[in-house]
């Protein structure tokens, strides 16, 4: 298949790529900065292209089969950013007649008990707070998108590099914890979820996570 992926620099784009580009797939890696990319594949193709720009959506992801939004907030712009580039990526897409998305969300807006979500608990860390607030509510902008086939992939509540082991258990919107209470997935783990969605749709139009 032809996979493009934005935010391919990133921690958990980068694994993406790779995860992509092991089993034969053929990446598009999406990035500002070409020139400082230094991954190299014959089957991977490096393109330039604004996320917040329509156009460029449009022209970096036109003939592929699906598409990877792996972008998060960098130095320099806000946790709103993620919010915001949801409008340009859904039109981009539609413009370029691809119909695939997967969203790399966040885990705030996951249950941790009946109808209560992660970030409104009392616990929550108030560092993360302004991302897992725009996180939901890019989430909700997604629910209301009847025209692609978006999938929204949200992590445990601990994600950091680590192995890849193939071993992991999925869920909706309910938080996954293992027999020793915590909530984790290897950066290496999220991403082979990730190109198993691409490649067997399970959850169109819906959200899902993935833990130990």
């Amino acid at each position: 298949m032809k996979i493009a992926i934005f935010g391919a620099t990133g921690n958990i784009g980068s694994r993406v790529v790779t995860e992509a580009l092991n089993r034969g797939h053929d990446v598009t890696a999406i990035v500002r900065h070409p020139e400082d990319y230094k991954l190299e594949s014959p089957h991977l193709r490096v393109a330039k292209a604004d996320l917040f720009n329509t156009q460029d959506v449009e022209s970096a992801v036109f003939d592929h089969d699906a598409v990877v939004s792996a972008y998060n907030f960098s130095k320099g712009s806000t946790p709103s950013t993620i919010t915001e580039v949801t409008v340009p990526l859904l039109n981009g897409l539609k413009q370029a007649h691809v119909k695939r998305l997967i969203i790399v969300g966040g885990a705030g807006s996951l249950e941790v008990a009946p109808g209560v979500q992660s970030v409104d608990t009392p616990g929550f860390p108030e560092e993360y707070k302004p991302a897992s607030l725009a996180h939901r509510e890019a989430l909700k902008i997604y629910q209301k998108e009847k025209e692609l086939e978006w999938t929204y992939v949200s992590p445990s509540a601990e994600i950091s590099p680590g192995e890849r082991t193939g071993n992991f258990r999925r869920g909706k919107d309910q938080m996954l914890f293992d027999e020793h209470g915590q909530s984790h997935i290897s950066m290496e783990d999220f991403a082979v979820a990730i190109i198993d969605e691409i490649m067997n749709p399970q959850h169109i139009r819906e959200r899902f996570t993935v833990g130990y």
